[in-house]
């Protein structure tokens, strides 16, 4: 099966859709009524899963506005994602809940910082002949900060990973709307795709299909009627007792040889 390079897999299921419809009701449609006489539904379907490239090019303008408008209310904005990571994801979130994620967010940050300060003021110090006594202590200052990095960004990563998944239910239901039905404006898109493409893709190419004309059997074609073959000649007879010494000519008469008589 070849697909349109432009139709995403999402909507391929929706073009399926679509040529079953059709081949459905092709009752409905004078133009597809030879469906089941000269090539039957599973046929055609598998003539036009083949030229689904060909196919979905029919309605590509309304097929690229309906992808770009359903991006469009897929991405959510930037006030929604800072909201969304400070300030939990709905109106019953904690008043504490923004003030937790800052910490989380920060804290690698700090003691990343902090780490790599006594470390670096740690391993100057302890080059000195003789080392300080302040070397050891910071080294292990540092080596203790580090530790709080890594489990800070441990956690850090976690409550990222949590609040998208959390978030991304109520981002689909936000683009689909109150109810869960589409926007109007991406509804209407769709279906000017979806229409686009059964009336200016789909139904022509099964029209075409089936008025489709059977290969020339015409005489002056490849196939030449049996009437106007040349008859065979006939097969020679076998020499009889007295035709000894003879040859049977082309018309199956003897001839004699030349010399034996």
């Amino acid at each position: 099966m070849k697909w349109a390079p432009h139709l995403l897999p999402e909507d391929r299921a929706e073009y399926e859709r679509l040529l079953d419809e059709a081949l459905r009701t092709a009752s409905d449609r004078p133009e597809l009524a030879a469906v089941g006489r000269r090539l039957d539904r599973s046929q055609l379907r598998a003539m036009a899963l083949g030229a689904a490239a060909l196919i979905s090019t029919a309605a590509a303008t309304e097929y690229a506005l309906y992808v770009r408008l359903r991006e469009e209310h897929r991405r959510p904005s930037g006030a929604s994602v800072m909201a969304s990571v400070l300030g939990g994801t709905g109106d019953g979130a904690t008043p504490g809940a923004g003030f937790g994620v800052v910490v989380t967010v920060l804290t690698p940050i700090l003691a990343g910082t902090a780490a790599l300060v006594l470390l670096l003021l740690g391993y100057v110090l302890k080059m000195l002949d003789p080392p300080p006594d302040l070397a050891a202590p910071l080294l292990t200052a540092g080596c203790f900060f580090a530790a709080v990095t890594a489990a800070g960004l441990l956690v850090a990563a976690i409550g990222l990973l949590v609040t998208a998944l959390r978030n991304r239910p109520a981002e689909t239901a936000a683009a689909r709307g109150p109810g869960g039905a589409l926007p109007d404006e991406l509804s209407r898109a769709r279906e000017a795709w979806r229409h686009a493409l059964l009336e200016r893709g789909i139904v022509p190419f099964l029209r075409e299909a089936l008025t489709e004309r059977e290969p020339d059997r015409s005489p002056g074609g490849s196939h030449t009627p049996a009437e106007n073959l040349p008859l065979p000649l006939p097969l020679p007879r076998p020499p009889g007792p007295g035709l000894t010494g003879r040859t049977l000519a082309g018309n199956g008469t003897a001839t004699p040889e030349p010399g034996s008589e």
